[in-house]
């Protein structure tokens, strides 16, 4: 049963709040690094039962008049086309999605800036296309690892942030955001700071990241499924020793911005004469921990995560997206939270009924609690066995009612088959949705069945296989949340997606 542990109206007020209190501690404007995903944060709805995806763009919207969102890129991920994990797109894509849904959402987007710039074909062909469709593009140029950060002498100068564009902003808060990870925000904040500084106007910096949560146990463990999901990032959570330091108080923060806060202080008392900020918590405006209404829902959603980023993990490494280590930080992870791939409740399920049929199969777990499951046949993937399975038993309709005749089932996997080449004649979710579909026009049951789809949220479920991107695409979109066996169904080194 779904149950709440988040209070999204009391986060809007409080975090609205607290963003406005610090634009209200510099003279003219505040660069606001957005950490994580603005637009469908599923981690943390996952972690934070009764947590909005979109709630972040919610509160973007009350402070709509005085934002503007500018999206920052890395050259490198444009050039070696990479994807993100939750959507599959890639980062340049993911960018012009942000774009249309910012801009859907009555937000302004000043512009798109392009970091790590060293002259990549493919970043000079983005740019191109953005600037004819009308969108601003900045450039921030690579600066050597072996100087960055700490060569501050070299960054803050002419040939460091002073080599990079200028980002020309109009409102008083600079919201900076990126398709995922490692794109360059703070480096962008610092940049503008830099800039700013010689343009004799004293702009301030701040960071909003939902995870880790700050003021929860470092051990706690909606922190660690933040371990869990950054695993491939090598990002750790650790105790704030400069917070401690200052106020006596254990705050949690992670490895990278606690690495780097005594570069970035530094960096703060060269541009602003002194620094507002004591520890890397200071720079942070969350107040997510203050807004959780049940402690022990949200403790077992998040244990809930791991696994399933326990099993993410192993699926990337399966496909050679990851490297081993990552599989092992999962495991030490799954390991000292005392939790196996058993606390999975579709898990145990799925395995069973394969070891029976000899054959893939999927199991799902509704809301309710009650597991269904589904087998391959000559007609269906498990997938689409398991999920029409759980529309029928929805529905409150028999395993033997017949929704979609052969006669419409036939003819799709022709198609399929013999003119699209497919080797693969069974059909996929979306496949098996469009056909019963089709079917509600001439039968009553099928439309009743297809209407229960929406209940299917908040499911979980397992596949004793591999699947393919189309059913983990649907699974997601109807909001099940998927995993999978590490293993493929056949033993092919190429499988398409």
């Amino acid at each position: 049963m779904y149950s709440i542990g988040f209070n999204c109206e009391e986060y809007l007020k409080l975090q609205s709040e607290k963003i406005l209190e610090r634009i209200a501690m510099f003279e003219n404007k505040l660069y606001l690094e957005f950490g994580g995903k603005l637009f469908d944060d599923y981690h943390a709805a996952r972690v934070l039962p009764g947590y909005m995806p979109d709630i972040k763009v919610k509160l973007l919207e009350n402070l709509a008049d005085s934002a503007e969102i500018v999206i920052v890129i890395n050259a490198s991920t444009i050039d070696s086309n990479k994807s993100i994990g939750d959507s599959g797109i890639s980062y340049d894509d993911d960018v012009l999605r942000l774009i249309d849904e910012f801009r859907n959402s009555g937000l302004y987007v000043g512009s798109v800036v392009i970091s790590q710039y060293l002259g990549q074909t493919a970043a000079d062909k983005f740019k191109a296309h953005l600037e004819g469709c009308g969108i601003t593009v900045y450039v921030m140029h690579y600066i050597p690892e072996s100087d960055y950060p700490s060569n501050i002498q070299l960054i803050l100068s002419d040939k460091g942030y002073g080599n990079n564009d200028y980002i020309e902003t109009t409102r008083p808060l600079v919201v900076v955001t990126s398709p995922g990870p490692g794109c360059g925000k703070m480096a962008a904040c610092l940049s503008q700071l830099y800039h700013e500084n010689k343009r004799s106007i004293k702009a301030g910096y701040a960071k909003f990241e939902t995870f880790p949560i700050w003021n929860r146990p470092l051990k706690a463990m909606i922190n660690l499924a933040y371990e869990a999901a950054t695993a491939d990032l090598n990002d750790v959570n650790m105790i704030d020793p400069f917070h401690l330091e200052a106020y006596g108080v254990s705050a949690v923060n992670y490895n990278r911005d606690i690495e780097v806060f005594p570069i970035l202080n530094a960096m703060f008392t060269r541009i602003w004469g002194e620094s507002p900020y004591r520890s890397p918590t200071d720079m942070g405006v969350n107040m997510v921990g203050f807004c959780i209404s049940d402690h022990d829902v949200c403790n077992e959603a998040a244990k809930q995560e791991i696994i399933r980023r326990y099993f993410y993990t192993q699926l990337d490494y399966a496909k050679g997206n990851v490297m081993k280590s990552a599989v092992s930080k999962l495991e030490l992870l799954m390991s000292n939270s005392g939790l196996t791939a058993d606390d999975r409740p579709p898990v145990k399920p799925a395995l069973l009924k394969t070891a029976q049929t000899n054959g893939p199969c999927v199991a799902i777990e509704l809301p309710d609690g009650t597991t269904v499951t589904g087998k391959t046949s000559g007609l269906l993937g498990a997938s689409s066995a398991a999920l029409l399975n759980s529309l029928k038993y929805l529905a409150g309709i028999g395993d033997n009612v017949l929704l979609i005749a052969p006669a419409v089932i036939e003819p799709i996997q022709k198609l399929k088959v013999g003119y699209l080449g497919n080797e693969n004649p069974r059909l996929h979710t979306d496949e098996v949705l469009i056909a019963l579909a089709i079917s509600t026009a001439t039968n009553p049951t099928a439309e009743l069945v297809l209407e229960q789809l929406q209940k299917l949220r908040y499911s979980e479920a397992h596949s004793s296989v591999i699947l393919s991107q189309v059913d983990i695409g649907v699974f997601r979109q109807l909001g099940v949340n998927i995993t999978c066996e590490p293993v493929y169904q056949n033993k092919r080194l190429f499988h398409k997606e």
